[in-house]
């Protein structure tokens, strides 16, 4: 049973999505946290030096989707 999640969808141009996973790829290597706003509120968590990647990658006759997700 989740705890707490936070989950957005929205459409925004390739190079948009590219600026945003540059600055979550910057937090990661300059920092040991993950900051974001929702909603009016400030989340920051914690990762560790260490973290599952998991990258999938699926192709429907119509639709594609690529999905990067990290775990610790």
């Amino acid at each position: 049973m989740d705890i707490f999640e936070v989950e957005q969808k929205e459409t925004v141009s390739r190079e948009e999505a590219a600026a945003r996973l540059r600055r979550i790829a910057d937090m990661l290597s300059q920092h040991n946290d993950l900051e974001f706003d929702r909603n009016g509120m400030h989340f920051t968590v914690h990762v560790p030096d260490e973290v599952q990647l998991k990258l999938e990658l699926e192709i429907e006759s119509d639709e594609r989707e690529f999905e990067i997700e990290l775990k610790w």
